[in-house]
């Protein structure tokens, strides 16, 4: 898919909030959200490259007379914060965990897919960082930030706007994509899905996928509650959680996005029903002894929905929007490996072993 038919677009879910939604959502395409009294503005989250990054510049230029003072982070992951020094105007704020492991990862996204054109992202660690709960204002419009606890990551941030009854989620919910939790926790991730139904939101904004209500909360759900029954299975059977997953497969999970998550999601998912806690924060998999990167043909070949482009002289990179050149002679198919690349090793904690595909968008 072409860098034009994956643009973000700013939509109004409510008097004075937007969603800039990036479809298909699938890795890395991800959402931000912008809230505005007409004159004053809070930005929620940027994007992954400076070309993706700017686009969305643009489009809040166009809906507020100037740039946004506050910038929130939902979490440390690059794709939603590497864009952040394009908004130098704003004071960046976030969990007090999102900072420490904004810093600690620094640009190691950039390393798992080398070819996209990220544009020299810079890291920005959030200046303001709170621990349970903040309120802050936009003129007369108040939003609240909630941390539910550890979910997608151990950092989460969700954005609650009580008079407009819009959320937005960051990671912690996705919509027609799969779930990724093993920087986190299966188990928080159900009891952070309580918190938010609790609110009360008419419009739920996820951090990948199309803009929905609370019956996103329930999708979500239903998938990290058969991560818990496959890995209960599993231990019974003797199986580790690679194995569990070639046995199980997506089941009726199939259609989202990036069902590959099944295998990371499920070294946490085994973790947690073996008595093990969550994530507490993030490391590196090169930190591991046990970590080590195989490659099958080129690391350059370009992944359907990956940071590659398909053959055939100069194209748009769907993800960068940069024009650039592919090095693959052809590219495989939706129903094989996605990727060139494959990563064995622990995954914040998790004792992950089992492969990875390094997909992007």
């Amino acid at each position: 898919m072409s860098a034009a038919g994956t643009a973000g677009e700013l939509v109004e879910v409510a008097d004075g909030v937007h969603a800039y939604v990036q479809m298909d959502g699938g890795w890395c395409l991800s959402n931000a959200g912008l809230v505005t009294d007409g004159n004053d503005a809070l930005l929620v989250d940027t994007a992954a490259t400076r070309a993706r990054t700017l686009r969305l510049r643009e489009a809040v230029l166009r809906t507020v007379p100037r740039p946004p003072r506050l910038l929130v982070s939902t979490h440390f992951h690059g794709d939603h914060t590497f864009g952040n020094h394009l908004f130098p105007e704003a004071l960046v704020v976030a969990h007090e965990r999102a900072r420490e492991d904004v810093t600690a990862a620094g640009l190691h996204l950039t390393g798992l897919w080398p070819d996209v054109g990220w544009g020299d992202p810079e890291v920005v660690a959030p200046q303001l960082t709170y621990r349970d709960r903040m309120t802050v204002h936009t003129g007369p419009l108040r939003a609240e930030l909630l941390h539910p606890g550890p979910a997608h990551t151990t950092g989460d941030t969700v954005v609650w706007l009580p008079g407009q009854r819009v959320l937005f989620t960051g990671d912690l919910v996705m919509s027609g994509v799969t779930p990724f939790c093993p920087m986190g926790s299966v188990a928080g991730s159900i009891e952070a899905l309580d918190t938010l139904r609790a609110l009360g939101a008419r419009t739920v904004v996820p951090g990948h996928g199309p803009v929905g209500g609370p019956e996103l909360f329930d999708a979500n759900e239903a998938y990290l509650r058969r991560l818990q029954r496959l890995a209960a299975d599993g231990l019974a059977a003797g199986l580790g959680p690679l194995e569990t997953a070639r046995e199980a497969g997506p089941g009726p999970y199939a259609d989202l996005l990036d069902a590959e998550r099944l295998v990371p999601n499920l070294h946490r998912a085994f973790h947690e029903a073996r008595g093990g806690r969550p994530a507490t924060r993030w490391t590196s998999p090169r930190s591991s002894p046990r970590w080590r990167a195989t490659t099958e043909g080129s690391r350059s070949a370009a992944p359907e929905h990956g940071p590659g482009t398909p053959p055939g002289g100069p194209q748009k990179d769907r993800w960068s929007g940069t024009t650039r050149r592919s090095r693959v002679s052809s590219a495989p198919s939706r129903t094989t490996s996605r990727s060139s690349t494959t990563l064995l090793g622990p995954m914040s904690g998790t004792g992950f072993q089992g492969r990875v595909t390094a997909t992007s968008v």
